[in-house]
């Protein structure tokens, strides 16, 4: 009667293929589970949600990968590490909670495992929010381009009044010379032409033609284009250094300036990206809003293995595994007693024989 039971139940009770990888996902014993039926359908939907947030833990990073380094097979190979790496994580952190102990206590082993999967679910969710807001991030993105660029001209701006400020001002200085003595030329020809034409004012004698007043204006005026043209020729090579200075100052930074916006223009990786979508979350209170959801999505995912062994009930499988447990821990004790005895019965016999 009782192999014909057994015989029934292993009918009744076969495992599938599929069933058997999803209870692989979950981390449980397949050897326990084949003894307990019942509980196949609880660890079978464990391994899928383990097995689905792996997948997505492998598309995350893909994508992510693919923003750093724009190539898919580097990133592919990436993306299937870090998904067999989160699949694996998960699969300990789900196995490692066991119904034992008081509610309390299965509490507190669930914390930092509660508090690691929220982390994990943070880490995977963000990759896929960039996907998911892509066209808005673009946007964002070149916002971002062009400000950092209009930061860069006011910084260069500012640099070139620095560097060619010195430059600039003895030009203004020569400059402001230049017309002091063009004033003071054009100031000696008025009063020559009121002296010949006889006009009188505080300079001039009120005589008209080209007397001796005159002809003193005359040699004034001709003494001071003169100093003039001697002032101009004299400065003539420095202005023309100043001018090489300021034209070299402002050709290294406009160099240096395409140089840099070309690197600006390249701001597309993922911290560009990341930075991006922040700033859509403040500037928008529905992109916001659902980047918060999505990622509390699959915080929930990462989560809810945890959450389930938690809330469940005891169940055949964790009678199986406490008492296949004690077994271990009662025989380890008991080879442990017996390796003592003999060790002890040993001494004492060594000790005898010492004796005699």
């Amino acid at each position: 009667m009782k192999n014909n039971q057994q015989t029934i139940n292993q009918v009744n009770h076969k495992m599938n293929w599929f069933q058997k990888f999803l209870m692989v996902c979950s981390g449980g014993n397949l050897h326990m589970l084949r003894k307990t039926p019942s509980e196949w359908n609880k660890f079978a939907g464990i391994g899928g949600i383990v097995l689905f947030t792996a997948i997505f833990a492998t598309l995350s990073a893909g994508y992510a990968m693919y923003t750093v380094f724009d190539n898919i097979w580097a990133s592919t190979g990436f993306g299937i590490l870090w998904g067999l790496m989160i699949f694996n994580l998960d699969r300990y952190i789900v196995s490692s909670i066991k119904k034992t102990g008081t509610w309390w206590n299965q509490i507190l082993m669930a914390i930092p495992r509660l508090i690691l999967a929220t982390f994990l679910g943070i880490i995977i969710s963000k990759p896929l929010e960039l996907k998911i807001f892509e066209k808005e991030v673009n946007k964002q993105l070149n916002t971002i381009i062009q400000r950092n660029k209009k930061q860069l001209q006011g910084e260069m701006n500012g640099r070139i009044l620095q560097q060619s400020g010195p430059f600039e001002t003895e030009k203004k200085q020569i400059s402001e010379k230049v017309v002091q003595y063009q004033k003071s030329y054009d100031s000696a020809a008025v009063e020559l032409e009121k002296e010949i034409l006889g006009k009188q004012s505080g300079l001039t004698s009120g005589k008209e033609g080209f007397g001796p007043n005159a002809k003193r204006k005359q040699e004034l005026k001709e003494q001071r284009r003169q100093d003039l043209e001697n002032y101009q020729k004299q400065v003539s090579p420095r202005l023309e250094y100043l001018d090489k200075e300021i034209s070299k100052v402002y050709t290294n930074l406009e160099t240096e300036r395409k140089s840099t916006e070309t690197f600006e223009d390249k701001f597309n990786g993922f911290a560009a990206r990341l930075q991006a979508l922040d700033e859509l979350g403040k500037n928008s209170a529905i992109i916001g809003l659902a980047a918060t959801f999505i990622m509390g999505l699959f915080i929930c995912l990462e989560i809810s293995p945890v959450l389930v062994k938690l809330i469940s009930a005891v169940g055949p499988y964790d009678h199986l595994l406490e008492k296949t447990e004690n077994d271990f821990r009662l025989y380890a004790k008991e080879k442990i007693e017996k390796g003592n005895a003999l060790t002890d019965f040993r001494i004492e016999d060594f000790k005898d024989n010492l004796d005699k």
